[in-house]
């Protein structure tokens, strides 16, 4: 029974290993031309419905609560669209120069250009018990402000495919992401109370579709026989994306606790959840956009692939330590209160 709870929890996980596997056994049915006609149907269609489905599950009515916390929202997404690229792309001059495969790190790039996820942070703020209004306040407003900024820090530190124009890009972005998002947020406001009684499995729907992206884009890889994964880049980027993961933990825990920070210990948990996620369910529909017609495309993808379940075990890991640390910090400011000056 135990078993069986545990592969329903990580059906996600296994899915994408599941898809993966039968990509590399069929890879014609999901090619560009193919029987999927992954050109229509996942390029528009699919893609559509998961940016529709973000709209109508974003409660967006709860963040008005954490709207004038500024100062933790400016920090969480100057982190995150800002500084998170920018230290990237400095580390990437240096690997540069080594052998791991030069697609893969381009992959480490599209990670760090990534806006925070809309569930992971706030599931891990809210096991911890922190401030899980300011952490639902900074993943719908990154996920908002990732449709515009997220495509041109690719295109600044990519580059684009050279068949697509940047107008398509964005034209395609703006029917298959915006649109359905603005239309998901209007449906929300006429269904509040049917969605709020019924609970819809948003996040199972969007990542059920996500599967499918996954699915067509390793089709495309393993139907060319020029891309070869070298499985030692591959074990490197795992260990440099752990690195990354625990290194920026740290240093948002140095800024948020430092004296005069401003922050509570509540804040320092989302700060430090939601500056160092990334959106896969965001990332990946964007990266087909973006770089359609890349034959690496799904190389490119694989370190997003990678960095979803790192930073979901690594995030459930730390929550104990988290926790300690928060509830014994509260306890110590709440005692230098109650002493007399």
């Amino acid at each position: 029974m135990g078993l069986l709870v545990r592969l329903r929890k990580e059906w996600f996980i296994i899915g994408i290993v599941l898809v993966i596997l039968s990509a590399k056994l069929q890879p014609n049915v999901g090619v560009k031309g193919g029987p999927l006609k992954p050109e229509v149907t996942i390029a528009y269609v699919a893609v559509s419905i998961i940016f529709f489905n973000s709209g109508l599950s974003l409660k967006t009515e709860e963040l008005r609560s954490a709207l004038l916390h500024v100062r933790l929202h400016l920090f969480v997404q100057s982190f995150t669209l800002v500084f998170f690229p920018l230290v990237v792309w400095l580390l990437l001059q240096v690997l540069a120069l080594t052998a791991i495969d030069q697609w893969l790190l381009k992959g480490l790039q599209t990670v760090s250009c990534m806006p925070p996820p809309v569930s992971s942070a706030v599931i891990l703020t809210k096991a911890v018990g922190g401030n899980e209004a300011a952490a639902i306040f900074n993943s719908a407003f990154g996920s908002f402000l990732g449709i515009v900024v997220t495509p041109l820090l690719l295109l600044l530190f990519l580059g684009s495919s050279s068949s697509v124009p940047f107008t398509s890009i964005f034209s395609q972005l703006f029917m298959t992401v915006v649109v359905p998002l603005i239309l998901g947020q209007v449906c929300r406001g006429f269904l509040r109370e049917f969605l709020e009684r019924r609970k819809p499995p948003f996040g199972a729907i969007s990542s059920a579709v996500l599967l499918m992206i996954i699915y067509t884009t390793f089709c495309d890889t393993f139907s060319n026989p020029n891309i070869e994964l070298d499985p030692t880049s591959l074990l490197l980027v795992v260990l440099i994306i752990f690195s990354i993961q625990v290194s920026f933990m740290l240093l948002t825990f140095a800024f948020s606790t430092r004296s005069g920070s401003g922050f509570s210990p509540a804040d320092t948990v989302a700060i430090m959840f939601c500056s160092t996620h990334k959106s896969l369910t965001l990332g990946i529909p964007m990266l087909k956009i973006v770089f359609e017609g890349y034959q690496h495309l799904s190389l490119i993808s694989v370190p997003l692939l990678i960095y979803h379940p790192a930073q979901i075990l690594l995030g459930s890991v730390l929550v104990p330590t988290i926790r300690s640390w928060m509830t014994s910090r509260q306890k110590g400011l709440k005692l230098s209160t109650l002493q007399p000056v």
